[in-house]
């Protein structure tokens, strides 16, 4: 029995396949409930079988959307009516400051705030009651939370439908491929998860920055290393986690490096993950790849970064000016090096690649840099509890960047590996330069105006320069 004859097994009966898709979506929605439910992976994962199932897409959004909205209900009513209640029921009475979030939210968006937390995740739940506790009208929040449910329903139903439509091609893949797809799946959240936990533990309220403050107290060496580590500075102490970044990537890349250019030729990976794009036969997934592969390249990388280069030029922020250039301009030169040095070839060479070598990936590596350097600028404006989902959302905008390259045949998998370190190193290196220069703060920037701008100047890349 194959794996996707043991999954068709496992899959409920479409009724019951539908009723539990609206059971997702509205405790997903439902206050208390809702905080320990996790209910977009839940969503996915009933969404791909009822695809897989070729269930009507309609009546799945349906149910998805009466269920978003009954549990959004039932979280105001619970606030209307047990507003007093609430501070002391669990797990509000342990984290009362999941009440105060959620209600800071409501107070600076209104009503809309019932249609922005439907799809932020900390306060999803959370809102819905909010409104009831403050007394908003029960007709502004009802038409507030049709809507919001009618946007909500496809966003989270369709992706994992249209996975499900398709997952029996993606199961039926080359012999040995499935392992090394885990893998390659494994080192970019392994890789994601370790970055943002230490990024939080060496924060100063982190346990590990504490654990090592102790331990920093009990010999010479040690303490005159942690004194000169947190010594004063034009801006702060040096940031530890841009600091463990920088040591741990630049491992991983030399390990990385060495144990890819010793094979003399693609590793068993590489062979593997190539057969199976390869077997896929998607005309959407190429088209997607060679876009991808446009936006990231040289003029791509200049149409995004320009107008925030110009802008921090034209405000006087120097030192950031200087930083991001050099660091988009280092990471062209160490790629160049990189491919000159390892001299690996490409799967595919199309006519405007000739003469290009693999490893590491450009467009992984100045994608990393550009939205990496992007996230660390921005999230430096920000409280400490906001700066992580920037960092997310850089991952989000490298990884289809870097797979893109496997989708049009032009890159190894392991070139993406290598690809990203280099970049995180070179991120790394940025950061710890730009701390020791005086600098003043970025905000306010008019980041509206500047998305704008490079939006329309990578529309007009797109549409009348040649891929490089």
């Amino acid at each position: 029995m194959n794996l996707v004859d043991w999954l068709y097994q496992l899959t409920p009966s479409p009724g019951l396949l539908l009723l539990i898709v609206g059971a997702i979506a509205l405790v997903e929605s439902l206050a208390l409930v809702g905080l320990i439910v996790p209910g977009v992976v839940l969503i996915t994962a009933a969404a791909s079988l009822a695809g897989h199932m070729q269930l009507p897409v309609s009546l799945l959004l349906l149910v998805a959307f009466l269920g978003a909205v009954i549990g959004d209900g039932l979280s105001f009513a619970l606030g209307h009516a047990q507003r007093e209640r609430v501070p002391g029921l669990w797990p509000f009475r342990r984290h009362p400051e999941w009440l105060a979030r959620g209600a800071r939210f409501f107070r600076r968006h209104g009503a809309l705030s019932v249609l922005f937390a439907r799809f932020v995740g900390p306060v999803r739940p959370i809102v819905p009651m909010i409104a009831g506790i403050l007394h908003m009208s029960p007709w502004t929040f009802l038409w507030v939370n049709l809507l919001s449910a009618l946007l909500w329903a496809p966003a989270y139903v369709l992706p994992g439908y249209l996975l499900g439509r398709t997952w029996q091609q993606l199961l039926a893949i080359p012999p040995g491929a499935q392992q090394w797809l885990l893998w390659l799946a494994a080192i970019v959240t392994g890789a994601a998860l370790c970055f943002s936990w230490l990024r939080h533990q060496l924060a100063r309220e982190g346990r590990l920055y504490r654990w090592l403050a102790r331990m920093a107290r009990g010999g010479g060496n040690r303490r005159r290393l942690w004194q000169w580590l947190r010594a004063p500075r034009p801006q702060g102490e040096v940031p530890l986690a841009s600091l463990s970044l920088l040591m741990l990537g630049l491992v991983a890349l030399c390990l990385w490096s060495l144990w890819v250019l010793e094979a003399e030729g693609p590793l068993p990976m590489d062979r593997e993950i190539h057969a199976l794009v390869a077997a896929l036969e998607w005309p959407w997934l190429t088209a997607a790849g060679q876009a991808l592969a446009r936006i990231g390249d040289a003029y791509g990388i200049l149409a995004l970064s320009l107008p925030w280069l110009a802008w921090l030029l034209w405000a006087r922020h120097l030192s950031a000016f200087l930083h991001l250039g050099l660091g988009l301009v280092g990471i062209a030169v160490a790629n160049t090096l990189f491919k000159h040095l390892g001299g690996r070839a490409r799967p595919e060479v199309p006519d405007y690649l000739n003469g290009s070598l693999s490893y590491p990936s450009a467009h992984t590596s100045t994608a990393v840099v550009l939205f990496g350097l992007g996230a660390a600028f921005v999230a430096q404006e920000l409280p400490p509890r906001q700066r992580a989902w920037l960092y997310w959302l850089a991952i989000l905008a490298c990884v289809p960047m870097a797979l893109s390259r496997l989708a049009i045949g032009v890159h190894w998998a392991s070139d993406l590996v290598g690809g990203a370190l280099l970049g995180l190193v070179a991120c790394a290196l940025v950061r710890l330069s730009y701390q020791r220069f005086p600098h003043r703060p970025l905000s306010p920037t008019p980041w509206p105006v500047l998305v704008i701008l490079s939006i329309l100047l990578l529309t007009a890349r797109l549409a009348w320069l040649p891929a490089t």
